[in-house]
This record gives structure tokens, C-alpha cells and sequence, in this order.
């Protein structure tokens, strides 16, 4: 299983790149948000990656995050649901967007991706809504996983990266809004909140106002979450 491939970008097309490591050339598919995070030809890249294995098939779909990674395949194990419906979804919504509309039961918002039907949006959302507490509590990039100690699932770098360490990647680091809706349902899990009911709050919250930090999330979801009447 290939989990992260660390080499140089050799070439970009619409919806996939090619890395090369080490004198081999591995063919990438991306999201158009992923796409438009990669650095130029020529520079090194990071990325994760899932393998997709069919009888007459085998290729490589690559993500910046974690949980970018963990939503391509959770959405891929719904029925009707493939890897280029996946990265349609990834691409409209943003992994944070998938989450948040997943938490929510907004299958609306997931039906806006392109190629997605109003049943399977409504599958997607029935289908995962209790998986997006986890997956919002994930965070991390490829930098981070580097710098950080091994993730499971997750193979070593194949090289280090090349020259021109200042420039290695693109790849953002965990932004202050997931690191904050991670902290906040970690929150509201200690106070006993269950896992559905905190993540749609935090998402609700996290929606209402997108620059909050920690400490507004927890208060705002307290709120969603205190009994009404």
C-alpha cells in the first residue's frame, strides 16, 4: 500500500500530476483544491496518498491532509460513490465543508458537487453522519506528519525532500478553524456530549462564524446543544 509519496513534480495536467521518486514516475490524481495547493513543475511535493486496486485498474489519488485523505475514503465505501464523485465533493466543499455539511445532515450542500444526485447525497450524509466526529477531530498535513511523530497507516518518506527546503511544499498547515472544531469536540466530548450532537453543533458554530477560535466554538456549541424551552 503506498501512503505517502515524497519526490519531485514532474508534470501537471488537469485532474492529475506526476511525482517523481527516485527515478520513478508515479501518476496522481487530485481535487481541484489539492491541484491548485501543489507547487510548480520542478519542486519538490508531498503527498498522501490512497491506492485504488480493480481487475483491470490501479491508481493513485493524492491529498494534502489527513483528513482530506480519510473523507476520499469513507465517501468511496458508499454505494454509487466513486473516486471521481469523491474528488467532485472534495473539490466543492473542501474537506472542511464535507464535514461540516456531513455533521450537519446538509445533503443539499453535498448535492451542489458536480455529478451528485439528490439519493446520493442523502446515502452520503445517512451513510457517514456518524463518522464525521472522528474525522473532524483528525488534523494535520504532510509537513506535519515530517516534522511529527508516525502516523499509522502512513509509510516513511521515500527520500527526503529535495533542495530548496524553504519551497518543499504548498501544502498548508492545519488551518486555525480545524485545529479549533478538533479542540472544541474534544471539549464537548469530556463534558459527555455525545459524538453526533457535539460534531453538528461545532459544525453549526464553526459555519455561523468561521474565524473562531477554540474557546467561541465551545461556547457557541454549548449553546446549540443546552435544552430548549
Amino acid at each position: 500500500m503506498i501512503g505517502k509519496l515524497t519526490g519531485r513534480l514532474d508534470y501537471k495536467a488537469l485532474d492529475h500530476v506526476m511525482i517523481d521518486v527516485r527515478g520513478v514516475g508515479y501518476i496522481v490524481y487530485c481535487s481541484d483544491r489539492t491541484m491548485a495547493t501543489l507547487p510548480a513543475v520542478g519542486e519538490a511535493v508531498q503527498l498522501y496518498t490512497e491506492l485504488l486496486v480493480r481487475e483491470d485498474l490501479m491508481q493513485l489519488f493524492g491529498f494534502t491532509s489527513l483528513v482530506e485523505k480519510e473523507w476520499h475514503r469513507l465517501l468511496t465505501s458508499v454505494q454509487g460513490v466513486g473516486a471521481k464523485v469523491s474528488l467532485a465533493i472534495l473539490s466543492a466543499l473542501g474537506p472542511d465543508g464535507v464535514s461540516r455539511a456531513i455533521a450537519l445532515g446538509d445533503w443539499a450542500t453535498v448535492k451542489a458537487a458536480k455529478g451528485v444526485g439528490p439519493k446520493t447525497a442523502q446515502r452520503i450524509v445517512l451513510d457517514l453522519k456518524d463518522k464525521a466526529p472522528s474525522v473532524m477531530a483528525m488534523g494535520g498535513t504532510v509537513t506535519d506528519a515530517l516534522n511529527g511523530p508516525e502516523l499509522d497507516g502512513v509509510v516513511e518518506p521515500l527520500e527526503k525532500a529535495p533542495a530548496k527546503p524553504a519551497r518543499t511544499s504548498k501544502a498548508k498547515a492545519p488551518s486555525g478553524a480545524a485545529a479549533a472544531s478538533a479542540g472544541a469536540l474534544s471539549a464537548l466530548g469530556n463534558l459527555g456530549y455525545g459524538p453526533s450532537d457535539a460534531a453538528a453543533a461545532v459544525a453549526e458554530a464553526a459555519a455561523a462564524n468561521p474565524d473562531a477560535g477554540e474557546a467561541e466554538l465551545i461556547r457557541a456549541a454549548l449553546r446549540l446543544l443546552a435544552p430548549k424551552g
